[in-house]
């Protein structure tokens, strides 16, 4: 389901949500890599784990972020009607500088998880020499 028509109310969490840098920050990052858990977003923010869960809470409540639990993990995303509209405002902000190295350094972190998982998988275990 896509978002074509919306009320005033959900324009305005719209866009007070697109008003703080930090939510911006977060959305741009759950747009690029589809689904984050708080963990992550708190390290390639460098944000507390009280900031980045109020700010997720407020994506929630305003309908543009949805979660989903799996074992003790709590992944968030864009809820479908609103990626549309979210992609198209944040297309605009693409080349901004903070939110490129936002997704550099996640693109660090994920290749570093990818490389230690790796090496988990291949070692093989001797046991105690």
């Amino acid at each position: 389901m896509r978002l074509k028509h919306f009320t005033v109310a959900f324009g305005q969490q719209l866009f007070k949500s697109l008003g703080d840098e930090s939510r911006v920050r977060i959305l741009h990052l759950l747009w690029r890599n589809h689904e984050m858990v708080v963990a992550d977003l708190e390290q390639v923010l460098d944000f507390t784990q009280t900031k980045t869960s109020r700010q997720l809470s407020y994506l929630k409540n305003a309908g543009l972020v949805n979660v989903r639990r799996l074992d003790n993990w709590m992944y968030y995303f864009l809820k479908e009607e609103a990626a549309e509209l979210v992609q198209e405002l944040l297309a605009f902000m693409e080349k901004d500088p903070q939110l490129l190295h936002d997704q550099q350094v996640y693109q660090t972190l994920w290749s570093n998880r990818e490389l230690a998982a790796y090496k988990l998988q291949t070692r093989h275990w001797h046991g105690p020499e």
